[in-house]
């Protein structure tokens, strides 16, 4: 098996959350599964914070028939609907409000915002995802030391996108969501 190199790294990733906030995912020896999304998964790893929650909450676990991992099985368990075309996709967490999924056969990132019932593209795939919450994670650092919201939204919007334009592509998206919250002063 070939050595994968990724822009965003572990040591990077631990420097944001600290290592204690890092979920790793252990290798699939799913078929379906896009290889780079999951040695991405296995040796950067995903962070946990308020603003993306990646792990289970305890206090509610599943019966143990339930594949809690695929949107469809996970929807049907609440008795929701899910868009046929995303049954077979994986949760990976939520950003703020969204569920966000990864297609397991792309490598595609998707967001559920809270009460819609569609998604929303919100990253090429999982090390996009990563990138943003660590440029993220350096934004909510700044704003705590009093740096303009405005200025911080701009490096934002210019860093990720430099690195993968589709997180600010859907005016709904998270993204763009809590960055207009920011610039009005909301949090």
């Amino acid at each position: 098996m070939a050595i994968v190199k990724f822009s965003v790294t572990s040591i990077q990733l631990v420097r944001a959350y600290g290592l204690e906030n890092i979920v790793y995912f252990p290798q699939s020896g799913h078929a379906e599964f896009d290889p780079r999304s999951a040695n991405f998964l296995s040796s950067v790893g995903l962070p946990h914070s308020e603003v993306f929650a990646s792990r289970e909450n305890v206090e509610d676990p599943y019966p143990a028939s339930l594949d809690a991992i695929t949107l469809g099985s996970r929807f049907d368990h609440y008795g929701m609907p899910c868009p046929a075309e995303s049954r077979s996709w994986w949760m990976l967490g939520y950003l703020f409000t969204s569920l966000v999924a990864v297609d397991p056969k792309s490598g595609t990132i998707y967001a559920f915002p809270e009460g819609a019932t569609g998604y929303i593209e919100l990253h090429r795939d999982v090390e996009s995802l990563v990138y943003a919450l660590i440029e993220f994670r350096k934004l909510e650092v700044d704003h705590d030391n009093d740096v303009d919201p405005e200025e911080l939204s701009a490096r934002f919007k210019q860093v990720v996108g430099a690195f993968d334009l589709t997180p600010f592509a859907d005016e709904d998206s998270q993204w763009n969501l809590s960055l207009e919250e920011l610039e009005h002063g909301i949090w």
